[in-house]
């Protein structure tokens, strides 16, 4: 009987082991695919490139200016200009340190942030498993692998290496191990500005749950990379606050950015023609919103009068349906206030500290001045993910829809990213 129980127990230990890394691996095989098989066999796209095979699929968009840094430096003059300032400084670094050791670029780059977020997803596996169970746990993973902004993660942008980062950070305030709170915060403030949102995340969380003032100076401390970036540019370019200055060519003022939101709102109503001209000259996408929204409100009217089964497969298609028609601004609105939603919803069902950065997080991004890449950024916030997988965990059906819309669209962000179309 002993030996069957210690049988059990490393049968479980090695399913807990294994579950972060088939995720980790299915999906990035997923995007793989899409990106050096699929791609490349496709006709050029209008405003794209026809990709080859190779590493150059990975290497597009904001990874230009990640090359940038490493080869040449940071460059900046404050003329109102975008400049590659704006990019923080640890990701550069860390592929810099690799390529010293005779990595190309585009190596280094995918190296690191996949592996980061191979490390990532087990941080955020067994912080959840801590705080809500192993049924929790596995499917707020699979979210954070399956999401299509999971894209990111293995390409050569910072998400994977900020989700290690700030996760580790939160677990690590959440076990009171402030030393440990203090190294990944630190980390993290020195890799991206969203890093910035985990400062006052911690000292608001450690009031709250009224920690000892050990929490309150590791909770500051987090500000140490941020502070070293500062110095830096202080040193270098005579403007402590340059990495926020040559962020003007992408978000010209602070600020709630009301034009951009009424624009993406349009967009998803009536459509982006009829947006640019004013009026109506595409009539059949305000016509289709129209049908998708009744057929919405007729399933949830006599819901009651139809099978659950019937009723959740019904939403599932309109959503899908919905995304097909509106696209991109769908997915901007639905992320932020969508993760807004959820995280009040489930606010006593997470930790403070999830919930307080969530919010600090998103309220950053409204408050940036800017609508661009607004999904991407809020995937690289760890709390809406840990919201959603907790909620799915107690509606198995719709956690299957959604893993299974989430896999559609991670395939096509992966070749629209591989032949250079925008994403996110």
């Amino acid at each position: 009987m002993t030996q069957g129980l210690i049988s059990a127990s490393k049968t479980l230990w090695t399913k807990t082991l294994l579950f972060p890394a088939v995720m980790w691996l299915a999906s990035r095989l997923l995007i793989w695919i899409a990106m050096l098989l699929i791609a490349p066999v496709l006709p050029e796209p209008s405003g794209g490139v026809a990709p080859t095979f190779g590493w150059g699929v990975f290497d597009a968009w904001d990874s230009k200016n990640y090359r940038a840094i490493v080869t040449t430096g940071y460059e900046f003059v404050n003329d109102g200009k975008s400049h590659i300032l704006a990019f923080f400084p640890l990701f550069p670094l860390i592929i810099r340190g690799l390529m010293n050791l005779g990595l190309p670029f585009e190596v280094a780059g995918i190296l690191v942030n996949n592996l980061a977020f191979f490390a990532a997803l087990y941080f955020l596996y067994f912080w959840v498993q801590e705080q809500a169970g192993e049924s929790a746990a596995r499917w707020v993973t699979a979210v954070m692998a399956w999401c299509p902004l999971s894209l990111f993660a293995g390409v050569i942008y910072t998400e994977g290496l900020y989700l290690l980062l700030s996760t580790a950070a939160l677990r690590a305030f959440d076990k009171q191990q402030y030393g440990w709170t203090t190294f990944w915060g630190t980390m993290a403030t020195a890799t991206r500005p969203t890093g910035m949102a985990l400062i006052p995340a911690l000292v608001l969380a450690a009031w709250k749950q009224r920690r000892p003032p050990i929490a309150f100076l590791a909770s500051f401390a987090t500000a140490t990379g941020l502070l070293l970036f500062s110095i830096y540019c202080a040193i270098a370019f005579g403007d402590p606050l340059g990495f926020l200055h040559a962020q003007k060519g992408w978000r010209p003022s602070l600020g709630f950015h009301w034009q951009g939101w009424w624009k993406m709102l349009m967009q998803v109503t009536v459509g982006t023609l009829n947006w640019k001209h004013g009026g109506i000259k595409d009539p059949l996408h305000p016509l289709l919103f129209t049908i998708i929204i009744a057929v919405g409100f007729c399933l949830w009217r006599f819901r009651k009068q139809l099978s659950s089964a019937k009723v959740d497969y019904g939403f599932a298609a309109l959503v899908l349906l919905l995304w097909i028609l509106a696209g991109d601004p769908l997915i901007n609105i639905v992320a932020v206030f969508g993760s807004a939603y959820l995280l009040w919803q489930l606010r006593t069902q997470v930790t403070p500290v999830t919930v307080i950065y969530g919010f600090c997080g998103v309220g950053l991004l409204l408050a940036s001045g800017s609508t661009i890449s607004l999904s991407r950024l809020v995937y690289g916030i760890v709390s809406p993910s840990v919201a959603l997988g907790v909620l799915l965990s107690r509606y198995p059906r719709w956690g299957y829809l959604t893993l299974l819309f989430f896999t559609i669209l991670l395939a096509s962000f992966a070749v629209r990213f591989a032949q250079e179309l925008w994403v996110g």
